[in-house]
Order: structure tokens, then sequence, then C-alpha cells
């Protein structure tokens, strides 16, 4: 019995995150290094690539496998050489020069990629979103909170534009990532490619080639064991994930009925009570926003890496990092939908700011209004600049 989503709430979107995702970049990654043996050693080797069937694998062998081994491609190798020679094709090129490392690494910074530029249009979404909140609302009074109490007047577009500002800082980091390519071979020298490729610049070539088949960085190195790359994705999801849980802890807050300064469209049941209409997309956002800061501690963790492979870091990395990027992509994707379900009642917060006494004695309104305004516009420009198509650069 396999994990589908029963008790998972924060990452109910595994879309490209899960086993079979991470199983298909692996095989990306075997199948790129054909392609680039091909490539340096003047041999046609895009017959074997197409070869390689991800779908045909036995998922039941694999999992033996890494309970047999520690890791998957260990059986992976045998079982991608054995489709090469059913096939009638020879297998003498297949993983050569690579270790186990070497492909989930890259198979992970591939997932890792793709799961955040899903998450980056998400993002996109929702900013368009809370943008046209902040625009409409730039003039609507309300109190500001500071320590749980009341504060002084604002404003509901400046409380948009502080949440807008959070969504635009989440797509600056994924913009700021960086997915590198990992080839090292055995120990991280990559001897075994300069011999294959009769040259001692030969894993350097491998690697700027297979960093180029696979849309990845060149880190100009090998990072067996210096995971720094590892942890700076870990980061950018984190960021992600921490930038809507702060959106989704005010929406909570500020819907309930007795507060109602936020309104929110559909919901979720309750088994129990037939009247309730539950904040389901704040609810996973917040699932994914508490479960995040341990997965980051387990990344660091494993960074603290010893020897050319450690003993049990590296492998305690793999699905902490997965999940993170998981968490960040369903987050994302969550958030849009809360914002497109998520309206202000202007009437009610300017009811609850005539009610909080001292706090809310009647502000300079020509005074808060420009200050909302300054605040509203520059959230905007952020945003727009923030947002422009560009995507994660691949610098190493």
């Amino acid at each position: 019995m396999t994990d589908w989503g029963l008790l998972d709430p924060g990452g109910a979107d595994a879309n490209g995150t899960d086993d079979d995702a991470v199983l298909a970049a692996m095989v990306d990654v075997e199948r790129a290094l054909l392609q680039t043996w091909g490539d340096l050693l003047d041999e046609f080797l895009d017959a074997q690539a197409d070869a390689l069937d991800e779908a045909a694998l036995d998922r039941d062998d694999l999992r033996e496998g890494v309970a047999r081994d520690g890791v998957p491609v260990v059986r992976l190798v045998p079982a991608l050489r054995a489709q090469l020679e059913a096939a009638g094709l020879s297998a003498e090129r297949l993983h050569l020069g690579a270790t186990s490392q070497d492909v989930v690494d890259s198979a992970l910074m591939l997932v890792a990629r793709d799961a955040l530029l899903g998450a980056r249009t998400a993002l996109v979404g929702a900013g368009r979103g809370l943008g046209a909140l902040a625009d409409e609302h730039r003039s609507g009074f309300r109190i500001g909170r500071s320590l749980a109490r009341h504060g002084e007047a604002s404003t509901l577009g400046v409380l948009a534009a502080g949440w807008l500002d959070g969504v635009s800082s989440a797509i600056a980091a994924i913009d700021e990532a960086t997915f590198p390519v990992q080839f090292g071979g055995a120990v991280g020298t990559g001897t075994a490619a300069d011999a294959a490729a009769g040259r001692t610049t030969g894993a350097d070539e491998v690697r700027a080639g297979l960093a180029r088949r696979l849309g990845l960085a060149d880190p100009g190195r090998a990072w067996h064991t210096e995971r720094a790359p590892a942890l700076a994705v870990a980061m950018t999801s984190a960021t992600v994930v921490a930038a809507l849980g702060r959106i989704a802890g005010d929406v909570t807050f500020l819907s309930r009925e007795e507060i109602g300064e936020v309104r929110l469209a559909g919901g979720g049941g309750s088994s129990a009570m037939p009247h309730k209409q539950n904040p389901v997309d704040a609810v996973r956002i917040t699932a994914a926003a508490v479960e995040a800061p341990a997965l980051l501690q387990v990344v660091a963790s494993a960074a603290v890496a010893g020897d050319e492979r450690p003993a049990g870091r590296w492998h305690a990395e793999w699905s902490a990092l997965r999940r993170l990027v998981r968490l960040a992509a369903s987050a994302s994707a969550s958030a849009e939908q809360l914002v497109e379900a998520t309206s202000f009642d202007a009437d009610r917060a300017a009811v609850i700011l005539a009610e909080a006494g001292p706090a809310g004695e009647r502000p300079d309104r020509d005074v808060l209004a420009a200050a909302s305004a300054r605040i509203v516009d520059g959230a905007l420009a952020r945003f727009a600049r923030t947002s422009a198509p560009t995507g994660p650069e691949t610098r190493p």
C-alpha cells in the first residue's frame, strides 16, 4: 500500500513530485547521459536513449532494490540495460562514468525545477488577484493589529499589499534559484569519464553536455558532499511556503464570524456541523507552513556531510527535499484558489474601526489615504517587475 493523499492536505498536489515523476527524471538523466556520450564519442546512441522506457519498469522490483541497496539506481541500471538488450541494442554506454548520486541528485533537481516553475505560475495568478484587491480597497479603512491587539488605523488595501509583497518575494526567490546538474562519478573525481573520453577534460565535457540536455545549470564541479545547492533549493521552497502561510493565517483569522473583515466564497464541509464552510485552501496552506520548517531542518542537517558520499545523511535529504518542493507547489496552487475566493467587507471593517476605542480614534483620513496609496502603488509596481516572464536562472 502506498500513500495516496488520505491524510495529506498540505501536499495534496503531488503532480510532478511523486515517485513516478522522480523515476521518470532518473531515466531522463540516463537518457541524456547516453546522448551526451554519443556526442563526445561520435557514436549514434539516440536509439538507445529512445529505447529507455520508465513506464515499463517493474516498480515492485525497484522498491525491493531500494530496500536491499539503500539507493534506487543500483537496481534501475540493470533494468534499463535489460531494456536495451531486449531491443537488440548495445548497453555498453549506459550509465558510463556515472554513479548513483549523479542520477539521484540530477533527477531531484529536475523535479524541483519543474515543481517550482509550476509554483511560480500559480503565484503570479495569486498576485494578480491580490493586486486587484489592494487597488480596489486602498481607501477601505480598518483597524491595524499589533501583537494581537488593536494598533491604529490602516486600510484593507495596505493589508492586501502586504500579502502581495510576500508573493513577490516568493516569485523572486524562485527566479533566483539555481538547479545544478550533478556529475562526478564514484568519488567526485570524474576519472571514469576521463578514461572513457580519452582525455582529462572528459568529466567536464560530460557534465556540460548533461546540463545542456537536461536544462540544468553546469556548476563547473561535482557537489557530492558540498550540499549547498540542495540546501538552497530547500530554502527557496520554504520561503514560498512561509510567504503563503502568512496570508493563510490572516485570512483564517479575519474571516471568523465575529470579525468578518474577509469573506470567503465556498469552502469545505464538516462531518458534524453541516452549517459550516471551512476555509479549506487556507487550511491546506497552513498545514504546509507548519510542516516546512522541520523539513528544512532535515536538509540543513544532511548538508553537514562527510566523505565523498555520506552514509545516511544524503539518503535522509531525498524525501525532505522532494517534500518541500511539493509543499511549495501545492501551497501555491491553493493560494491561487484562496485569493480567487477572497473578498473584503469594507463596511464591517469600518464598524470594527469605529468601535476600536482610542486605537480607532478618527484618523487623519487624507494622510492615511495618501500613505495607503503609496504602499499599494509600491506593491503593485514590485509585483509587476517580479512577475514579468523570466523563469529561474541557471547560473552556477
